[in-house]
């Protein structure tokens, strides 16, 4: 662990603060030991470090990722911008971000940042490049990197990925391979730092089901990842979730049950001012009524 690193980033955040090192040592150590730790000639005491972190208000945490990881700062604001991209469905500009740090020493020299990169690698290699086995390949790497014995949170998303390329794919059974290994890999988390992983991953194995026409274990799976998003109050999905229900219902021409749950996932889209889908869930309801009459 680089322990200047934390030194510095003491000191940034104790001027930030507009505290001497006396003010910041006070009742907690000298005021000389605050300036070796700084300069990154001691080693803090895990307490001391604790104290340091309560006064300056972060988490202890903060200091040991900083310990670990050079310029944390420009990693995390990397992998935040890949984490959004993801989301919003941005694959070129994954792309874009992905190179212009695959040479990056930051993300080459540390195994869980490189990882980050070839997971991304894998992700746009489908959907911009269209090399469904290349990406596969780069998205098995990114998995092996860093495994161990038991699987971590972002291997789980790792994995989630990858059911999702075969899935788009129409590898449908082997995405739910795929999907079944993650979700019972995720059973060994007991606390997760992201907590849609869990409803993300169940609404895909969802998906997956459907186009299997399995639909009642589809739906089970969404009310599941419901329950999962009411227990840990987060929107996220909720809409897509609902709607997928109806969908399932649609498929076996039980259109009133249908109707109910797209109506209720347009009043959870309306809530998140998301607009994307209003019209065509309308219209998909008046089909419903035309064949309830």
């Amino acid at each position: 662990m680089d322990f200047s690193a934390i030194g510095k980033k003491i000191k940034e955040l104790r001027k930030a603060a507009g505290f001497s090192q006396k003010d910041l040592a006070k009742d907690i150590c000298t005021q000389a030991q605050i300036s070796k730790i700084e300069k990154g000639d001691v080693l803090p005491l895990a307490s001391t470090l604790y104290f340091i972190s309560q006064r300056l208000g972060v988490d202890i945490n903060y200091f040991f990722e900083h310990g670990t990881t050079p310029r944390l700062d420009y990693v995390q604001e990397v992998n935040n911008q890949l984490r959004i991209a993801r989301r919003n469905l941005d694959y070129p500009l994954i792309k874009e971000i992905v190179k212009s740090e695959e040479r990056n020493p930051l993300f080459t020299s540390n195994k869980k940042n490189f990882q980050n990169l070839l997971w991304h690698k894998g992700i746009y290699k489908y959907h911009v490049d269209h090399q469904l086995e290349q990406a596969l390949s780069f998205i098995d790497r990114a998995i092996n990197l860093t495994f161990e014995k038991v699987w971590s949170e972002r291997e789980i998303e790792i994995l989630n990925s990858k059911g999702i390329l075969l899935y788009e794919a129409g590898r449908y059974t082997e995405a739910l391979h795929i999907y079944l290994q993650a979700m019972n890999h995720l059973e060994g988390i007991l606390y997760l730092n992201d907590e849609t992983v869990r409803s993300r991953l169940l609404y895909n194995t969802a998906k997956t089901y459907t186009d299997l026409k399995d639909y009642d274990r589809s739906t089970r799976l969404c009310h599941e990842a419901i329950e999962s998003c009411l227990e840990k109050d987060q929107l996220f999905l909720l809409g897509h979730l609902h709607y997928h229900i109806g969908f399932n219902y649609e498929l076996q021409e039980q259109f009133v049950l249908a109707k109910k749950y797209m109506e209720q996932a347009l009043d959870i889209f309306r809530l998140q001012r998301d607009e994307r889908y209003n019209d065509y869930i309308r219209g998909k309801v008046a089909i419903f009524d035309r064949n309830i009459q």
